[in-house]
């Protein structure tokens, strides 16, 4: 079967457009050969700095054939007094049938001509035509350019195109203005190492031609021989490194031919923070860090390892201009860093005045006046300590500060992790010196959290002013645009506040923060306040089902559907919901809940008919045993009074086992109240009698409801 090569030669793409157009193809071409009924065994995706490839084998020669239906005109037009007209006899013409091939079909819209053709496949080189320039121009990606003096867009110009189906080059035309490139089974080799150009017989022998020349198209292969070399050159220098993953996934993308090439720099610089170093190696260098083995801290080697696509025995030449360029930028790191430390961190709260946070919003230093009252008002709520207060207060109002230091100006990468130095070498607490750095965590998903109790209570604060002050302006999320990672931070504060079970009342936080902002900026408070509800519990919603993998039914029955009483209770207690979800799913996954929610369920639904208020317990209060018919009332009465200590128990210590015992106590009774030998009629004709027994049933649903909303529950998910 035939296999066919599609490579287009360009100028040195960037690693991110690279990156992107990979993942592009590898989705897009199979799509679009199933879309014209073409199924190739494998297709694979290649690329480099000079080249986007696909290689597809087990090819058919053609597309199968296809029987088509095709609609012609109405019958009445088509045909009268049984003879066909011209419109039958135009119909069939244009559709290469003789009129007996017609046939009349009654539709919706009445009766219609039809014929039934069949189809023969196109062969797949003709496709392959008309694919390849949508495959090659759909291609998206940021800031595509002009070139030449054509229209055509593309990451970088297009100087070859090599198209081969088995031996034989596909005749292709990619036109651009006056320039048309043609194909061709005419590629080039790596620029340095292979300047000639490479002739490629046939489409399966691409690969192979390529590595000949100096380039390993697969960037998976071109990752692993990075990696292999990484590693065994740290270990020639008697230390490791880390892989970063985006530094690994960046410089793949910038190399044709790999190899590592060892750099060194003046041992002096070690003097500088660690993360310094690795930042300016790592982020703005691509360089790969060596450190030293067996270290509890990570403590730096004066190495560094890069990855060129030079000529590997000119690597010396390559390792110096590298030097040079490390040693200027630890030059100018050491030169931040000496000038920072000359003045104590608190010193730079005045400059913090001239960094706007939002433009209606005010500077960097209005946001820190904000955060230090925020983290006051957690601090009460926790009711800390004085002296744990006072760290937390002292934190807050430095959080920032590192902000406008010359160091972190020039590596913004750096905020919060030089401000935690400075604070350090400024004299500050060691506890408020590492919540500087750690109230920024988490940074995204799977990131560390704030290990100290002060970085946890100021990165809460922190968002929740981000929070509360941005969807006070309006400028809610839509959709995939959040420009101030609002998604983020809300996580943050519900993931923080979990893991380290922290019993916020986040309902009270957020009305006080939101009270706060509405005097300030002459917002409605109420309105500003229900937003902000309703975008924590879309939050708390995905990280439950996300997260803590918890049954979306579940997770409904635990927040509640459009329930003020379940909305107020999950913002006021973030572990309570957390763990009556994460128990729903235990007893799901047990059995247990099999045991109770067919009766807490169909009592669930009768109860919706009746006034009780939900949140009552107590059968004596709403009960008239005066009014039972039937000894299954009775049983179903004493029943829910035996259950009352323990239900309340539950509620109190969170111990929700004590209540589906108490539930699966009911069970029984429920049943013989439904369908025993003595059940009721519970609409009975009597007004009163039917309010009694929907009060009964609303008493167990109630009792249900501290755990969740059974009517939310689907039996068999």
């Amino acid at each position: 079967m035939p296999a066919f090569l599609l490579e287009v030669g360009t100028e040195e793409l960037p690693a991110s457009f690279l990156s992107d157009a990979l993942i592009q193809w590898r989705e897009r071409i199979p799509q679009s050969l199933e879309a014209n009924s073409i199924k190739g065994e494998s297709v694979q995706v290649y690329g480099t700095p000079r080249r986007l490839a696909v290689v597809i084998k087990g090819l058919p020669s053609q597309q199968p054939d296809r029987e088509e239906e095709i609609k012609g005109p109405p019958a009445q037009a088509a045909f009268k007094d049984g003879q066909p007209t011209a419109a039958a006899a135009g119909f069939a013409k244009k559709q290469g049938v003789e009129l007996d091939a017609l046939s009349v079909r009654p539709t919706d819209k009445g009766e219609f001509v039809f014929v039934q053709k069949r189809i023969l496949g196109r062969s797949v080189a003709e496709i392959l035509t008309e694919l390849v320039p949508q495959w090659i121009w759909g291609l998206e990606g940021k800031r595509l350019m002009r070139w030449g003096d054509g229209d055509a867009r593309f990451s970088r110009p297009i100087r070859w195109l090599v198209a081969l189906l088995d031996e034989t080059v596909l005749p292709l035309e990619l036109v651009n203005g006056s320039k048309t490139i043609q194909s061709d089974r005419i590629s080039q080799g790596h620029r340095v190492l292979h300047p000639e150009l490479v002739t490629i017989a046939q489409a399966t022998d691409y690969v192979t031609d390529l590595k000949s020349a100096y380039v390993t198209v697969d960037p998976e292969e071109r990752s692993n021989l990075i990696k292999e070399q990484v590693k065994a050159v740290a270990e020639n220098l008697g230390g490791y490194t880390v892989i970063y993953p985006d530094l690994l996934a960046e410089v793949t993308n910038l190399v044709e031919y790999p190899s590592a090439v060892v750099g060194k720099f003046e041992p002096e610089f070690l003097e500088l923070p660690t993360e310094v170093i690795t930042e300016v190696m790592v982020t703005h260098q691509r360089y790969f860090p060596v450190f030293k083995p067996d270290s509890s801290q990570q403590e730096l080697l004066p190495n560094f390892i890069t990855i060129s696509n030079a000529d590997p025995k000119k690597s010396d030449i390559v390792a110096v201009g590298n030097e040079r360029v490390i040693r200027a930028r630890l030059a100018d790191g050491r030169f931040f860093y000496e000038a920072d430390l000359t003045k104590p961190i608190e010193s730079f709260l005045p400059q913090l005045e001239k960094v706007t946070f939002q433009e209606e919003l005010g500077s960097v230093r209005t946001k820190i006046d904000r955060v230090v009252k925020i983290a006051e008002q957690i601090s009460t709520q926790l009711e800390l300590a004085e002296n744990q207060s006072q760290k937390i207060q002292r934190a807050a109002l430095l959080c920032k500060a590192d902000l406008v230091t010359q160091m972190v100006y020039e590596f913004p990468e750096l905020q919060g992790i030089m401000g935690e130095k400075y604070a350090l070498a400024s004299g500050e607490d060691a506890e408020v010196a590492k919540a500087i750095y750690q109230h920024y965590l988490p940074t995204g998903a799977g990131d560390n959290l704030p290990e100290t109790l002060t970085g946890q209570i100021v990165g809460l604060a922190d968002r929740l002013d981000t929070l509360v002050s941005i969807f006070g302006l309006g400028l809610i999320p839509t959709g995939s645009s959040d420009p101030f990672a609002l998604r983020r931070a809300a996580n943050a504060v519900v993931k923080i506040t979990w893991f380290y079970n922290l019993p916020i009342n986040l309902d009270n936080l957020l009305a006080q923060i939101a009270t706060d902002f509405a005097a300030k900026y002459h917002k409605d408070q109420a309105s500003l306040t229900t937003a902000l509800q309703e975008f924590f519990l879309q939050r708390i919603r995905t990280l439950l089902q996300e997260e803590k993998q918890i049954d979306y039914d579940l997770v409904n029955a635990v927040l509640g559907e459009n329930d003020p009483e379940y909305t107020e209770r999950t913002l006021k207690d973030l572990l309570d919901v957390r763990d009556r979800a994460l128990y729903l799913q235990q007893i799901r996954n047990d059995s247990t809940l099999d045991n109770i929610y067919e009766t807490v369920n169909r009592s669930t639904r009768l109860a919706a008919q009746g006034d009780l208020d939900t949140k009552q317990l107590e059968p004596a209060t709403v009960v008239r045993p005066e009014l039972f018919q039937k000894p299954s009332e009775e049983a179903l009465y004493k029943a829910l009074i035996e259950s009352v200590p323990q239900t309340q128990a539950a509620q109190q210590t969170r111990n929700y086992q004590l209540l589906v015992a108490a539930l699966a106590k009911i069970a029984p009774a429920v049943s013989n109240f439904f369908d025993g030998p003595d059940s009721v009629l519970v609409m009975d004709s009597d007004p009163e009698v039917k309010r009694n027994r929907l009060h009964l049933l609303g008493l167990v649903r109630n009792h249900a409801r501290v755990l969740a909303d059974f009517g939310a529950i689907i039996k068999n998910l």
